[in-house]
């Protein structure tokens, strides 16, 4: 399959801050990220980038959080909305690696790092309280978006180029982990397929594993 090329359509990271959203209401989170226009990228995620809740976000098998551009022009359009930049609060913005097409352990070059695909984005409420997207077309969809782990550190530039250098031959999409993980909860077959991916993140490995001994009991 040729390989279409990928642009880089944002960059952003962002600390925790105060969101305000809805009828007076606020919450302190990280979804609000700045576009920037270079950052050094580490093993635990971008210099000056953070997470406000770190028992559902950050580690190392979530350091870059990325995100389809392609959705934007579906949601914008769904819900008569116009969304800002890392609308998701998501690192990379880019075209051309959508959840059907990107496979947990795929291997990619942002730059001068080099990154590695370890689980799609379990979506939570704080995505709607800023864009108004209901959670629930975004996790029927699986338009989710997708974490990475660092394999090489280094600078990535908000004009850096993005290239597939190596994909993992078991060839399990983000897409089917999220059929499998948000809507086939029981699927025996579907979660060891998962489960025989060694680059999976651990996170998912261990809720994986605790649904396969749930469904064995």
């Amino acid at each position: 399959m040729v390989q279409k090329q990928i642009e880089l359509i944002n960059f952003a990271v962002g600390l925790p801050s105060k969101m305000h959203f809805g009828e007076d209401k606020e919450m302190v989170t990280a979804i609000c990220k700045e576009k920037v226009e270079e950052c050094y990228l580490s093993k635990e995620g971008f210099r000056g980038d953070g997470v406000a809740n770190l028992k559902y976000h950050g580690g190392p098998d979530r350091a870059v959080c990325v995100y389809p551009y392609e959705h934007y022009s579906l949601w914008e359009k769904e819900f008569q909305v116009s969304l800002p930049p890392a609308a998701f609060g998501e690192n990379i913005t880019v075209t051309n690696m959508l959840e059907q097409d990107v496979c947990i352990g795929d291997v990619y070059q942002i730059g001068d790092a080099i990154v590695q695909v370890t689980q799609g984005r379990i979506p939570c409420s704080t995505i709607t309280n800023r864009t108004n997207v209901e959670l629930k077309r975004i996790v029927e969809t699986g338009f989710t978006g997708y974490f990475c782990r660092v394999i090489k550190e280094g600078i990535i530039r908000k004009d850096s180029k993005v290239e597939l250098l190596e994909q993992q031959k078991n060839r399990v999409s983000i897409l089917y982990t999220n059929e499998v993980y948000f809507h086939n909860p029981m699927d025996v077959e579907g979660i060891k397929k998962i489960l025989e991916v060694p680059e999976l993140a651990e996170d998912w490995r261990s809720r994986l594993t605790a649904r396969l001994e749930k469904n064995a009991m």
